[in-house]
């Protein structure tokens, strides 16, 4: 099993985790914030195509998150996973319903060698999820766009070997900005964005010796910078930041092994 960010902040996310079992190869994208043409280039780079998706997770409604899934659902014929929130926010009745899915808090998903088990979190969207993924032996934690930590979330992040977790501010980078008042609030809110201290807090919490791999994600490009975000987390793990993964907004990360 393994995973890498093909890009992740408000410019756009997307993360593609491939599992194998024999000859068998599943891939499923959480999010798909980018266009239709951006994501299949992106994709690309992996090795990989749109038509090699076995299933898309959509987290929720906002445009860096949900970007071109209709036009990748209808196009390509993927099977599209989202709460029930999130498609009335996003698709309505656009979306084919042959290849719509309802995810729900806390019911798994059994996707072939593959299990989605999604969580809710605190977010100003209508019903938004996060997942952790598992083959059985490995675990990929997701958590991005969350506002504040829950009993439930770090619940969810326990025992992963692998994380990819939201660093989106710096608590003095985003009272210091030239944003004004109201967005500030929003962004730091129990429903906005985890800060660097904040996902940290959670980081420490899910810490155990089986976890290999951290991703720092959804930095904000104004608000904060990959050696803040990658220190933070690196003082968690008491490790050098160098050892920190940052995902890029354009290049997004590598492709990280599990095993």
């Amino acid at each position: 099993m393994r995973f890498c960010s093909l890009g992740s902040g408000s410019s756009g996310n997307a993360t593609l985790v491939e599992a194998r079992s024999g000859t068998q190869v599943q891939r499923v994208l959480v999010d798909c914030g980018l266009s239709l043409r951006e994501l299949t280039r992106r994709l690309a780079e992996r090795g990989c195509t749109p038509d090699d998706l076995q299933a898309v997770f959509v987290t929720h409604e906002h445009s860096d998150h949900v970007g071109c899934v209709q036009t990748l659902m209808r196009k390509h014929r993927v099977p599209v996973w989202m709460s029930e929130g999130t498609w009335r926010a996003t698709c309505g009745e656009h979306a084919p319903p042959e290849l719509l899915r309802f995810a729900r808090d806390g019911e798994p998903i059994p996707l072939g060698i593959l299990e989605l088990q999604p969580y809710a979190v605190p977010h100003d969207a209508r019903e938004p999820l996060q997942l952790t993924i598992s083959d059985g032996q490995w675990r990929l934690g997701i958590l991005t766009d969350a506002g504040s930590e829950t009993e439930a979330m770090v619940r969810a992040l326990q025992h992963c070997t692998a994380m990819l977790l939201e660093c989106n501010h710096d608590l003095k980078m985003l009272a210091d900005s030239d944003y004004p008042a109201f967005l500030k609030r929003r962004i730091a809110g129990a429903r906005g964005h985890l800060s660097n201290p904040a996902s940290a807090g959670i980081l420490s919490r899910c810490l155990h010796g089986g976890l290999k791999h951290v991703v720092a994600a959804h930095l904000s490009e104004r608000n904060n910078s990959p050696a803040l975000a990658a220190a933070t987390l690196a003082e968690v793990l008491g490790t050098s930041a160098d050892d920190v993964v940052v995902a890029d907004p354009r290049a997004g990360s590598p492709w990280l092994d599990l095993h």
